[in-house]
C-alpha cells in the first residue's frame, strides 16, 4: 500500500514508519522539515504543515490511507480533514490518547483525580478531536476514520505483537496496569491499514 504518515519524526510515528516498511509499504514521510526524515528505501519525505489544507492536499494525493501522528495540540483536524478529502484519500486514521478512555461506565481517565494535571490539556484537545469525529466531521466529506488510543502508560519497548484490543474502556492487566510499547501500538495500528476492522470509530491497545 501507498501510505501518507504525518508526524514521521516522533515517538509513534517513527515506530509506525519503521513497523509499515517492515511490511513492505510505500510510505510518504510528511513533517515539517523533511531533513529530518532518515534516507531510506520506500519512504519519500516531503515537508507540509497541517493546518495548510490547500498545500498539504497534493501531498497526500494518490495514497490508500493517511496516518496522523502528531500532538493534538498541533492538529487542526478541520484543515486535516478537508485535505484529506480534497486529495480523495478514502481513509484517516488518528493515533489518539488514553484520556479519554472510560474506567468505569460513563467515567473518562482523564476526569479522574488521579490524572496529571501536566496531561490534561493534550488530553482534553485529544477528546475534542474524537467528539468531532464522532459528530461527522470527517464522513461529511466521504472520509472512513479509525482512532486508535494507547493504553495510560506507552514507553520505548519491544516488538512482540501480543496485545488486546478494545473500545472504549481502558485495559488493564492482571496486575492493574495499564502499557502499551510503541512498537506494539505500531503494530496495532498497521494490523488496522491493512486489515480494517474499526471503520469510523474508537478502539484502544493494551497488554
Amino acid at each position: 500500500m501507498n501510505i501518507a504518515l504525518i508526524g514521521a519524526t516522533g515517538n509513534v510515528g517513527t515506530r509506525i514508519l519503521a513497523e509499515l516498511r517492515r511490511r513492505g509499504h510505500t510510505v510518504t514521510a510528511i513533517v515539517r522539515n523533511a531533513a529530518k526524515v532518515p534516507a531510506q528505501e520506500g519512504v519519500t519525505a516531503k515537508a507540509g504543515d497541517i493546518g495548510d489544507a490547500a498545500g498539504l492536499a497534493p501531498l497526500l494525493a494518490g495514497h490508500d490511507a493517511v496516518i496522523s501522528s502528531i500532538p493534538f495540540s498541533g492538529l487542526d483536524l478541520t484543515s486535516l480533514v478537508t485535505a484529506v478529502k480534497t486529495a480523495a484519500v478514502k481513509r484517516l486514521l488518528i493515533v489518539g490518547g488514553a484520556g479519554s478512555l472510560e474506567v468505569a461506565p460513563g467515567v473518562a481517565l482523564i476526569d479522574t483525580p488521579e490524572f496529571p494535571a501536566a496531561y490534561k490539556a493534550e488530553a482534553s484537545a485529544g477528546r475534542d478531536v474524537l467528539n468531532a469525529l464522532r459528530q461527522g466531521i470527517a464522513q461529511e466529506g466521504g472520509v472512513e476514520w479509525t482512532f486508535l488510543s494507547p493504553s495510560a502508560y506507552i514507553f520505548p519497548g519491544e516488538r512482540t505483537g501480543q496485545f488486546r484490543l478494545a473500545d472504549d474502556q481502558l485495559l488493564v492487566d492482571a496486575e492493574g496496569k495499564s502499557h502499551i510499547s510503541y512498537e506494539d501500538f505500531a503494530v496495532a495500528l498497521v494490523d488496522e491499514v491493512e486489515s480494517p476492522a474499526h471503520a469510523n470509530r474508537r478502539f484502544t491497545v493494551g497488554y
